[in-house]
């Protein structure tokens, strides 16, 4: 971590804050916790906050049966003179979570919540209290942004294990005291069943927290959720929820393994062969479970991508790969207007990065762009993300990237940087003109870091198409290693309010650094 500090904005919330979030595990997926009032709602899926600008933010719960929801705010952990938001009432439709918006805070301040969960027949009557903390993005450039990132969490069957210390990687990142956590999508692996141990190459056994609802693939609302439910199982996800918001966006496996709209299932795992229907079912139970400002449960007109705006020197553009796409393919046709991303949001994200004036422009992709990422299917060579392996002129979804790197180039949008995950290793890209077949362009940074908690796999194969480099990659040589055996990665990024620098920090689930970039503001390629 930087050693420059971060006075008051930067206090760590210790002892207390650790305690109410270090919620005892559930024994199962309806338990209420030992400390529970008797007869009173409980909140043992703890809380987490989401979307958090300089004025407003989200809170979440979850509880054990009907409630009305209740939240209070603070300056101080004493709750002296709080203010308290009336939330929503926890019913079954929403498998008892809820989500309150909380506006009209101050910027670059750290807020002190708890929620409280009333009978909804008797107010008076109310749960154990939960607290949870969050800041909110400061409006003085000199207070400096640091965030984290990673994905891929609970897949290829590698699940909780308590004789690793659980999902442990949020406590390194916890220790770095970010402002905020990006996740980049796989939040879950609703077509990962967890079985109780898996096999290691040493004859060892992984041994895996189990679930009814893990036990097969997704299909129903139920097993959706039961899905999102199972990583809130772990104390380390928990502890840090209560402690570090989140920017939440998904990807293919909160449905299926490579899925795209119009997609007909031909795997026998599955009895439900529209992958639409899922994908509608899917999107239920993920909006249901984090806290997000443009997707409500229910709603169908919400959307995954969105850009926080986190004060003068960050804006995230979060974008949704997934739900706009064309089918997977040979990707290599010379028109391509539907791509990756769908007309409607590319063109959104091209006027809300012209718009932009903050100092950086992080665009938070579920998918990588020059990385080789095939799909399989029905034994023809199909692609899942944009390039094919082709390293000549940008062709399929290419084109589109290609559009938007020409529009950031001539309309001279600085400070854009790409983040990502999905290919379960870390690596650094540096993309140039000057090495690639499309050369109307500006050169930038690409970063990836994960998985979380999943099997890591080797380095993807580079498409020359926009000239990237390779310039650091840790990855295994052995395919779907278990975290037992490490290879799981987050990465940091920490903006500096005096030189608005941006240091990108590539690290293992310890903490441990692997590689660093500095790059420097106001500039549109470098």
């Amino acid at each position: 971590m930087s050693a420059r500090p971060f006075p008051g904005r930067r206090s760590v919330l210790r002892g207390s804050l650790a305690a109410s979030a270090a919620l005892a595990l559930p024994t199962s997926l309806g338990a209420a916790p030992a400390f529970a009032r008797s007869g009173r709602p409980s909140a043992g899926w703890g809380v987490q906050a989401g979307d958090v600008s300089a004025h407003s933010g989200l809170v979440w719960v979850r509880s054990d049966r009907p409630a009305r929801m209740i939240v209070e705010t603070s300056a101080t952990e004493s709750f002296r003179n709080p203010r308290r938001w009336r939330g929503p009432l926890l019913g079954s439709g929403t498998d008892f979570t809820g989500t309150t918006r909380l506006s009209g805070l101050p910027a670059g301040e750290q807020i002190h919540y708890r929620v409280l969960l009333a009978d909804p027949d008797d107010p008076r009557r109310t749960g154990e209290p939960v607290t949870g903390t969050f800041r909110t993005a400061s409006d003085r450039r000199r207070d400096g942004v640091r965030f984290t990132w990673s994905g891929d969490q609970a897949g290829q069957g590698w699940g909780i294990n308590p004789d690793i210390g659980g999902y442990r990687i949020y406590d390194a990142m916890g220790r770095l005291d970010p402002d905020f956590f990006l996740c980049s999508g796989d939040t879950i692996y609703a077509d990962g069943p967890i079985p109780s141990t898996q096999a290691l190459p040493d004859g060892s056994l992984y041994r895996n927290v189990t679930t009814e609802e893990k036990a097969k693939v997704a299909e129903t609302l139920a097993e959706f959720r039961g899905a999102f439910r199972y990583n809130l199982l772990d104390d380390n996800l928990r502890r840090f929820n209560a402690r570090v918001p989140s920017i939440i966006q998904w990807d293919d496996h909160e449905v299926r393994n490579n899925w795209y709209p119009g997609e007909v299932i031909t795997d026998s795992a599955y009895t439900v062969k529209d992958a639409d229907v899922l994908a509608v079912r899917a999107r239920r139970a993920f909006s249901e479970y984090f806290p997000i400002s443009t997707l409500k449960p229910g709603d169908r007109e919400g959307r995954v991508h969105r850009v926080l705006r986190q004060g003068p020197l960050l804006d995230v553009f979060v974008l949704d790969m997934r739900t706009y796409r064309n089918a997977n393919s040979a990707d290599d046709q010379t028109t391509d207007p539907q791509g990756i991303l769908g007309r409607e949001q590319l063109e959104w994200l091209k006027r809300e990065l012209a718009r932009s004036r903050a100092v950086w422009k992080v665009i938070a992709a579920d998918m990588p762009i020059g990385l080789v990422v095939p799909d399989a299917t029905e034994g023809k060579a199909h692609f899942e993300a944009i390039a094919q392996g082709d390293p000549g002129a940008p062709l399929g979804r290419e084109l589109q990237i290609a559009e938007l790197l020409r529009f950031v180039k001539h309309r001279r949008i600085t400070g854009t940087v790409w983040l990502t995950a999905d290919v379960h290793h870390t690596s650094a890209q540096h993309y140039q003109p000057s090495r690639a077949a499309f050369t109307d362009f500006e050169p930038f940074w690409e970063f990836v870091s994960g998985p979380l908690n999943a099997g890591a796999f080797p380095a993807s194969a580079l498409d020359g198409t926009f000239g990237p480099e390779r310039v650091f990659v840790k990855a295994p040589t052995a395919s779907n290693v278990s975290p037992a055996e490490g290879y799981q990665f987050f990465g940091e990024v920490d903006i500096d309010g005096d030189s608005g620098e941006m240091t990108v920090r590539l690290r293992e689930q310890d903490g441990t650094v692997l590689f660093t970039k500095v790059l420097q503001p106001g500039r549109v390629g470098q």
